[in-house]
């Protein structure tokens, strides 16, 4: 079967724009957005995110501008908006232990509500708890209390003072002391020296009395402590009696005003109990001290005292969901130890610097609480200690701030805080690369097992009038959110065949939207700037054309080597052992194809098809794989002239920066055919596709950069009618070519032939019947003496014969020279 020609029409998909159905995308604005050729991806989320069940959380893969991340975060937000309000988090102080800080979960707003009581609570407190104290009924309570004391105090003093005179001893108070002093008989006190004077008796005598006065001193002191504490505790009692209800009745508002359905409604009665003997424990700070000077630091310690009573008294509300109306749904985009698993800020303006329950900061985690969080693995794994944290909340939906989150600070004084770990209900959605999917299946398979929903983005997926429309309604999208003139029926429909260029497929369009949205925003710009009120087909072929201004350097660097001379290209004529190949350079933003020669030189001998780029480690692994293929081929194919007798090579005439891939090795082949058979190939003609072991020709990628790189060094040239490619039938579905090569197809000026065995395209590049059959054997009805085959036959018989008759020569000259030596 000959080489085909392909007509115009096959070498592109063109879409007729009226068959879009609207006029402009202004009429499809307001529809609802679908995930466009996801349907496998949309039903994986929808049941994962309705999977109300531990382990079930998400990974989505697929590759970057699928819209993985937008669909996702999408999908989510749907999902939240059904689900209820979680509840608030906030942190309280343990009075019992205040390292231990306890977590407190409270209805939304209820959070919000507590810590505003509680800050209104205070400020009352220091308004009405000095009022309460200095009213006349307690200061009349208070002063027959210290009354009623008195009395007794003086009777008992009545008591010891008469006890000491009728001793001779004046008794008096100093400094809260006793001090007595012995007195002579008309009652003045006695110096030492009078003392001194008296007589040994009296001295004695006094000795003693005063050892019986200081013995009843003593009595008096035991007499009065009970009665001190007995009016202490009265004034104690009195004044918590007093504050006490209005302590009370500020609970209790409190209590009311939030919801009786509490989940950790004990949890918060305990510590408002505690909070309210915390406050009748410190009654005296809230009463100002004496104003004068020498007092003003006692006054001053008694502020800071009664400031930090009151804000372990306060609430630190660490989530707030009070304006929330659905689940949350977290994009972290940014996720480190501090953001994603909270941390405790340090208060450094003391020294050493320290923390408490208000300085616990919720991270994303802690917020995403009855919702969804989005991440992406390449942040967490690329984060020392990220990842490894993470595993071990998946492992107990468990969560504790703990000091290691407040590293970040700096070398600082630990913080001896533990909070209370609270259970954390959150599904994550694990956003990667599909390479790092299944890395995570190796490397961390119990990890891995708690992301069992696999949400898998297709690349490219089928096209049909459904999806078109669809992507027409994406357009729509990108044009409303961003302000910029709709596009006419003729400008989406350019915009869908680029999606099938990009897919390399005429039934199958790109799933990377985000190149078709780039697109969108390109050409609405260039429509603006010429002043248009709809973008149209033009505007998006110019856009085109000034993203490959903007990135085709590279490429016409290598055609001008080709214009200039410096890299050889043949592109007229016919010439034996030697062929132009298309290759794909890929520099990850741009594409583009290039011609290359490839040449093949053969010999008579035995050491068989030699890979030259192979030789000096130039080729990958796959193009390697290709030539053995080919040497596997070609032997099958000369089987009947055995042993082979062979020496060849092969090489990419100035290639230096390796070769990889096996779409050279129908090209490779040829070569050789030709070397063999001594039958020019045709120069004007550039070959691409693979080789298996039966001649078929298997399909490359790339092909449209690789015909369009050939018919651009073709065109720089002039075309003349004898110019063409020679690809595999089986991609003439992926050809999205340009206008100009359909331009040139048309006028006769180029051609795009295909072939399903490589026996057609040795056909068409020597002009000679190839004389292969099927598989790799002969084909015994062509004329034996014209064919190819033959001709390459004769030489490799020829060659057989050299190598006998060398063979031969040394054997006999050998065999001589070992006769001589036997005679000797």
């Amino acid at each position: 079967m000959p080489a085909i020609a392909l007509e115009p029409h096959q070498l592109r998909l063109t879409i007729a724009p009226e068959s879009l159905g609207f006029a402009s995308t202004a009429e499809l604005q307001d529809l609802p957005l679908p995930w466009i050729g996801q349907e496998r991806a949309q039903a994986a989320t929808q049941f994962g995110l309705a999977m109300d069940q531990p382990d079930y959380h998400l990974f989505v893969l697929g590759e970057v501008g699928s819209g993985r991340t937008s669909l996702l975060r999408q999908a989510t937000q749907a999902a939240a908006a059904q689900r209820a309000v979680p509840p608030d988090l906030c942190y309280l102080h343990n009075f019992d232990a205040p390292e231990r800080p306890r977590a407190l979960r409270l209805p939304a707003g209820q959070g919000r509500q507590l810590r505003t009581a509680m800050l209104e609570m205070a400020k009352m407190l220091q308004t009405d708890i000095p009022k309460r104290l200095a009213s006349p009924d307690c200061k009349a309570e208070a002063e027959a209390i210290q009354k009623a004391w008195q009395t007794q105090e003086a009777s008992a003093f009545a008591a010891l003072d008469a006890f000491a005179e009728a001793r001779h001893f004046r008794l008096s108070r100093e400094g809260g002391q006793m001090v007595f002093t012995l007195t002579g008989d008309k009652g003045h006190p006695l110096t030492e020296n009078e003392a001194l004077a008296l007589p040994r008796e009296r001295r004695t005598e006094i000795d003693a009395a005063e050892q019986a006065l200081r013995t009843e001193i003593a009595r008096f002191l035991d007499t009065m402590r009970p009665l001190e504490r007995s009016r202490d505790e009265a004034l104690v009692n009195l004044r918590r009696q007093t504050i006490k209800p209005l302590i009370e009745h500020a609970v209790q508002d409190i209590r009311q005003g939030l919801k009786k359905q509490i989940k950790d409604g004990a949890k918060l009665g305990q510590w408002l109990d505690q909070v309210e003997r915390e406050v009748l424990a410190h009654l005296a700070l809230f009463e100002a001290g004496d104003a004068a000077a020498d007092d003003t630091d006692a006054e001053d310690e008694r502020k800071q005292r009664l400031a930090d009573l009151l804000a372990r008294c306060q609430v630190n509300l660490a989530v707030d969901n009070s304006e929330r109306n659905g689940a949350p749904v977290i994009v972290e985009d940014n996720p480190q130890l501090r953001s994603l698993f909270g941390a405790i800020d340090l208060q450094t303006d003391t020294d050493p610097p320290h923390a408490d329950f208000s300085c616990i900061r919720a991270g994303s985690l802690l917020k995403a609480h009855g919702g969804f969080i989005v991440l992406h693995l390449r942040d967490l794994v690329e984060d020392e200690g990220l990842w490894p944290r993470l595993r071990r909340f998946l492992r107990s939906s468990r969560l504790q701030i703990d000091e290691g989150s407040a590293a970040a600070h700096g070398p600082t004084a630990p913080v001896a805080l533990q909070p209370e770990a609270v259970d954390v209900d959150v599904k994550i959605v694990l956003i990667g690369s599909v390479e790092e999917y299944y890395a995570l299946q190796e490397a961390d398979p119990d990890t891995a097992r708690r992301f069992r929903v696999k949400v898998d983005f297709a690349e490219r997926f089928a096209a049909s009038p459904a999806t078109r429309h669809a992507t027409a309604i994406f357009v729509a999208h990108s044009c409303k959110k961003r302000g910029l003139p709709h596009f006419a029926p003729s400008a989406v429909a350019r915009l869908l065949e680029q999606t099938h260029r990009e897919a390399d497929d005429q039934s199958r369009q790109s799933a990377l939207f985000a190149n078709t949205d780039a697109l969108v925003i390109e050409s609405a710009a260039l429509c603006r700037a010429r002043g248009g009120a709809l973008v149209e087909a033009p505007d998006v072929d110019a856009a085109l054309r000034a993203h490959a201004l903007r990135h085709n350097y590279p490429e016409e660097q290598l055609h001008e080597s080709i214009t200039e001379g410096e890299r050889l290209i043949t592109l007229r004529g016919t010439v034996a052992g030697q062929i132009n190949a298309m290759t794909q350079v890929d520099l990850g933003d741009y594409r583009f194809g290039f011609p290359v020669r490839i040449t093949a030189r053969t010999f008579a001998g035995h050491e068989g098809l030699l890979n030259i780029e192979r030789e000096v480690d130039m080729s990958g692994p796959i193009h390697d794989k290709g030539v053995l293929i080919l040497h596997s081929y070609l032997t099958a194919l000369f089987s009947h002239v055995a042993p082979l007798a062979l020496n060849a090579s092969i090489v990419f005439e100035q290639e230096y920066s390796g070769v990889e891939g096996d779409s050279a090795s129908c090209a490779e082949l040829y070569a050789l055919l030709s070397s063999l058979s001594g039958l020019p190939l045709r120069q004007g003609i550039a070959v691409t596709g693979a080789l298996n072991q039966h001649g078929e020709v298997l399909p490359v990628g790339g092909i449209n950069e690789k015909i369009e790189g050939w018919f651009q060094a073709c065109a720089a040239a002039g075309l003349d009618g004898t110019q063409g490619v020679l690809i595999p039938a089986r991609n003439v579905r992926h050809l999205m070519l340009s206008h100009a090569v359909l331009d040139a197809v048309k006028r006769g000026l180029f051609h795009v032939y295909t072939v399903n065995h490589v026996s057609e395209g040795i056909a068409l590049l020597t002009g000679e019947a190839s004389g292969m059959g099927p598989g790799a054997l002969p084909d015994l009805t062509a004329d034996v003496e014209g064919t190819v085959l033959s001709r390459a036959e004769q030489t490799l018989r020829a060659f057989r014969r050299a190598c006998q008759s060398a063979g031969h020569t040394r054997r006999g000259r050998g065999g001589r020279g070992g006769a001589t030596r036997k005679a000797d």
